[in-house]
C-alpha cells in the first residue's frame, strides 16, 4: 500500500533539498509522535550521506517501537530538475520489523508554476503481509504530521551557497582602490 504527500513549500528547492537530508529536520518533524535516537557510535551526521543508518524508535518518545535501519540513496530525475532521496531500509526489532517492504522516495523540484518556491512529494510504499492495513493507516496519519510540520518549517530553512573563490588579488579593482582609471573609464579590451 502507498502513501503520498504532494506539498508546495514556501523555500527555495536547495534550501528543501538540504533540509531533507538533515537528520535534525527528519527528527524535528516526527516528534513528538516518534522520538528517533541514533544507534551510530559517532550519532547523527550533520547531513544524511548515502548508506546505512541505524536507528532506535520510541511512540510518543516513551513506547519502544524497535530498531530501523534506514538505507539511504540520491538519485535525479527528470531532466535534473528533480532530485530523490530514496530510504530502502527495513526494520530490525520490535514493531517496526513487522513492516518486510519498506520503499519510501522524497522528491524535490522547483514549484512548476515559477514561484521559486518547491514542489515536494513523498511517497512510501509498505508491505506487511496481513498487518498492511493497520501499519498504512497508522503511517498514513502520521505522514499528515510530517506534511505539516514540514510545510510549518520551510520558510524558516534557508540556502546558502558556497561563496566564489577569489582570482588573483583580492584587492583588484575593488571599491576604494585605485585601478588607474577615471572614474567611469571602461578598461580597454583587445
Amino acid at each position: 500500500m502507498r502513501v503520498l504527500l504532494k506539498l508546495i513549500l514556501d523555500c527555495e528547492p536547495d534550501a528543501a533539498w538540504r533540509a531533507i537530508r538533515s537528520p535534525a529536520v527528519f527528527r524535528e518533524v516526527s516528534s513528538p509522535l516518534v522520538e528517533i535516537e541514533s544507534l551510530a557510535a559517532d550519532g547523527f551526521p550533520t547531513v544524511w550521506e548515502p548508506g546505512q543508518h541505524p536507528v532506535a524508535m520510541r511512540g510518543a518518545g516513551v513506547i519502544p517501537m524497535g530498531k530501523q535501519i534506514i538505507r539511504l540513496s540520491v538519485q535525479t530525475a527528470e531532466r535534473g530538475n528533480t532530485r530523490i532521496l530514496h530510504d530502502s531500509g527495513q526494520g530490525v526489532t520490535g514493531a517496526v520489523s513487522s513492516i518486510k517492504l519498506w520503499d519510501h522516495r522524497m522528491a524535490i523540484a522547483p514549484d512548476p508554476a515559477g514561484t521559486g518556491k518547491t514542489l515536494y512529494r513523498d511517497q512510501l510504499t509498505i508491505g506487511a503481509g496481513l498487518l498492511t492495513p493497520f501499519a498504512w493507516y497508522s503511517l498514513w496519519a502520521f505522514w499528515q504530521w510530517r506534511g505539516h510540520k514540514l510545510q510549518q518549517l520551510a520558510p524558516s530553512w534557508a540556502f546558502d551557497p558556497p561563496q566564489p573563490e577569489a582570482e588573483g588579488d583580492p584587492d583588484d579593482d575593488a571599491p576604494g582602490t585605485d585601478s588607474g582609471r577615471e572614474p567611469g573609464q571602461e578598461e580597454a579590451t583587445a
